[in-house]
């Protein structure tokens, strides 16, 4: 068991190492210029699709262009945001948000690219229904001779979205921070656990045996209230101490290029910390969205690419900005803090500044964020098993999902918990080399779209 703890911590650092995140953020750069900064050029534009603006009811798919964003969303969105950015925090210092800034803008080019394949290179079952991801775009736009990378990247996301890892962190929080100790006093950790992973299991199971359908649905409908309740309490945060905000920014500008940091002192360090946290948090490359956003119902792939780069934005941009500024904001940062936990550093930054209703606020978002990331997991791997097996079978794997939860909330194996996060962020192997291939297909789809909407709004005036 020693040698298995050992092997899987080794795997998880590894897959999440120097190398990956210089293939997610080189391959981010590369699509940025190759792309000529086209998320930061038509953003009006990804929010007037997302709007409905161009929507036709009659396209192929399963969901709408805001589901699409919103399942997307509400896998990423999750305990990255709050307790990822804290612990980018205390090891990387405040220098290292702004990598992570710098490795969400990559990332919407990346997510641009891989979304767009995503419904270019739509795969179908045997009755015709599509499906996407990129186990698909890299069978259907590579060729069969590919169908090996294909299927590692399907192996690899059977294991990597199972919920064991979030439903653990969500069990903990549970019982740690909702629960009054009344209530945890009365019964031993592992009858607690088991009980509110029963509880987890029951919610889930409501959500995703309802298909994508139900989940692209519920997701549209708890995104917006986490995201606005989130940053709604943060900017509160920082409203109550704006004298603050101008030495925040310019602390972490600053300390982004400095080599004093909580990282040993290396500004390389720095910006490892950073890329690594937005990777995890925003999934910019590792080819979970592009399942997601493989669904929506459009003929045009260019633009659920540019609904889908729109993810990045909101996730880090956003959300894990308003967790980084509200933990400064707070005053109880400090850079001697030493390997705290990264919850309880986010909770202890609300309760300085709302003492009563912070710590509550904050369990709340946790409850949303970190259950809506597993009704997305799911679909992922229903899409996965299906594209192994068969897709008539893919639902098998709802089954294994949901006793898995509970397995995770009582279970205490980090070596299985390092196993499943190293198997998810190998899954950037596959996806990154396939859009880096296909790269000139997309750049060639986006020059005939946008030549079209050219032609379509000068026909217009």
């Amino acid at each position: 068991m020693k040698t298995f703890e050992e092997f899987a911590a080794a795997f998880s650092a590894l897959a999440w190492g120097t190398p990956l995140l210089l293939l997610l953020m080189g391959g981010g750069l590369f699509f940025t210029i190759y792309s000529k900064f086209l998320p930061f050029r038509y953003f009006k534009h990804a929010i007037d699709v997302l709007r409905g603006k161009f929507d036709d009811p009659e396209a192929e798919g399963d969901i709408d262009h805001y589901e699409a964003l919103s399942g997307a969303i509400a896998a990423t969105v999750g305990m990255g945001n709050i307790s990822g950015v804290a612990v980018a925090l205390v090891t990387g210092g405040p220098g290292a948000i702004f990598w992570m800034w710098v490795s969400a803008l990559l990332g919407m080019a990346t997510k641009f690219f891989t979304c767009t394949l995503a419904v270019m290179y739509r795969g179908h079952d045997k009755n015709g229904h599509a499906e996407g991801g990129p186990m698909y775009f890299i069978e259907e736009g590579l060729g069969k001779k590919w169908k090996p990378l294909a299927m590692f990247f399907a192996a690899a996301g059977l294991l990597g979205v199972t919920p064991m890892f979030q439903a653990n962190q969500l069990t903990e929080v549970v019982r740690t921070v909702v629960l009054p100790e009344s209530i945890t006093s009365m019964a031993s950790t592992n009858v607690i656990n088991f009980t509110i992973g029963l509880v987890i299991m029951a919610l889930v199971s409501i959500v995703i045996f309802g298909g994508i359908e139900r989940i692209g649905s519920v997701a549209g409908k708890l995104v917006p209230v986490m995201v606005v309740l989130y940053t709604g309490t943060v900017l509160a945060m920082i409203g109550l101490n704006i004298e603050k905000l101008p030495s925040i920014i310019s602390l972490i500008v600053t300390e982004a290029f400095t080599f004093k940091s909580a990282a040993g002192g290396a500004l390389g360090a720095v910006v490892i910390i950073g890329a690594k946290r937005a990777a995890f948090s925003n999934e910019a490359g590792i080819g979970t969205a592009p399942m997601m956003h493989g669904a929506s119902k459009t003929n045009e792939p260019v633009r659920e690419g540019l609904v889908a780069m729109i993810g990045p934005f909101i996730d880090t941009i956003v959300v894990c900005s308003m967790t980084a500024f509200g933990i400064l904001a707070s005053g109880i940062y400090r850079p001697d803090m030493g390997d705290i936990n990264g919850v309880l550093l986010t909770t202890e930054a609300f309760r300085a500044v709302f003492p009563v209703m912070g710590p509550i606020i904050l369990s709340t978002c946790v409850l949303f964020f970190a259950l809506t990331t597993l009704f997305s997991f799911s679909y992922y791997g229903t899409k996965c098993l299906g594209y192994l097996i068969g897709e008539e079978r893919r639902h098998y794997f709802n089954y294994m999902y949901i006793i898995l939860i509970v397995v995770g909330s009582v279970i205490k194996l980090e070596a299985i918990l390092n196993l499943i996060d190293g198997a998810y962020a190998t899954m950037a192997i596959p996806t990154m080399v396939a859009a880096l291939l296909l790269s000139p297909k997309v750049k060639e789809a986006a020059i005939d779209y946008f030549h079209r909407m050219d032609d379509l709004e000068e026909s217009m005036k």
